[in-house]
């Protein structure tokens, strides 16, 4: 009886061990821009690199959104330095940054960075936006997005940063392992509802 115990243990846990690979390497799958040449209202940059500022950048000045909102920024940092360590000079920036760029000081995280867009792009009166982010954050950063805002319609515009190279991926050590935590942050994002659900409403309250 003990025999048939530890046997099925160990089965339930190489299915669990197949399937936790099999979402691995779906996760780390490279997402692509969407080809959609109409802009959207607005452009949402995640801070966490300088390629996804100029990326931003470059897609407002091309007219793929009427503002630029970049999310996550730093109490202490102001949208002059933000320009300067892009190599978008201040004085060239003036006819378009006093009306269409707006940095986001509140949000810590991607729970927070969808958060503070959701309440940005209400108080705006908007109804679509494109993602600029990294690639490897890009399928969190849809999820905690579409549940913040499911009214919005959201465009991801990855980026890829050198140092991150998503190409054979899993014979980089530090890309393997970036990946791998990125997609426990994920599955995680997607166990929160159910877990949350668990935690009765009273014992909820006296948390917060």
């Amino acid at each position: 009886m003990l025999w048939g115990a530890v046997h099925r243990v160990a089965i339930a846990g190489a299915a669990v061990f197949v399937f936790w690979i099999a979402g691995l390497i779906w996760f780390a799958a490279t997402p692509s821009a969407e080809d959609r040449t109409e802009p959207t209202d607005a452009i949402v940059v995640l801070t966490g690199g300088g390629q996804r500022l100029n990326s931003g950048i470059s897609l407002l000045r091309e007219g793929r959104g009427r503002k630029l909102f970049i999310s996550g920024v730093n109490h202490h940092v102001e949208l002059e330095d933000l320009l300067r360590s892009s190599g978008e000079g201040v004085g060239r920036a003036d006819e378009w940054v006093s009306c269409c760029v707006v940095l986001g000081h509140q949000a810590i995280d991607t729970l927070g960075n969808a958060g503070e867009t959701a309440g940005w792009m209400r108080q705006q009166g908007f109804h679509s936006l494109r993602l600029v982010t990294a690639w490897y954050h890009m399928r969190r950063s849809l999820l905690e997005f579409a549940r913040a805002m499911p009214e919005i319609e959201i465009v991801p515009h990855p980026v890829f940063p050198d140092p991150v190279a998503h190409e054979h991926w899993w014979a980089r050590r530090e890309t393997a392992a970036l990946l791998v935590t990125e997609y426990g942050k994920y599955v995680a994002s997607l166990a929160r509802p159910f877990f949350a659900g668990l935690v009765p409403a009273g014992r909820a309250e006296i948390r917060k």
